[in-house]
């Protein structure tokens, strides 16, 4: 897909029987401040998606967001090769993902 597709219910229709989160990559502008992530200057999420998740390729994936990517444009290709292991949704999630995504303010 070249474009961005916006979500309506017949686009998460399209997933069927399972959680669109499941099937689907979302993607939305940075929240800023209002996100548990940012410190104030940048999104630690990101930070901890690029040293702490491993490689998943060592090309860069097609990715329709990168112009706009606020973890691209503070870590550059160290994050858009681990992106793709970055999902909304997973039913079972190995501990080592489970640390990456917890806000720095909680217990690893």
């Amino acid at each position: 897909m070249d474009e961005p597709v916006r979500t309506s219910a017949e686009v998460l229709a399209l997933a069927g029987p399972v959680d669109p989160r499941e099937v689907f990559r979302f993607a939305s502008p940075c929240a800023g401040s209002a996100c548990v992530h940012f410190d104030g200057a940048s999104c630690a999420l990101g930070d901890r998606v690029a040293t702490m998740l491993p490689v998943v390729d060592g090309q860069l994936p097609v990715c329709t967001i990168r112009s706009r990517c606020r973890w691209f444009a503070e870590r550059g290709s160290a994050a858009c090769r681990r992106c793709p292991l970055v999902i909304t949704q997973r039913t079972a999630a190995p501990d080592e993902y489970a640390r990456v995504v917890l806000p720095a303010t909680e217990p690893r």
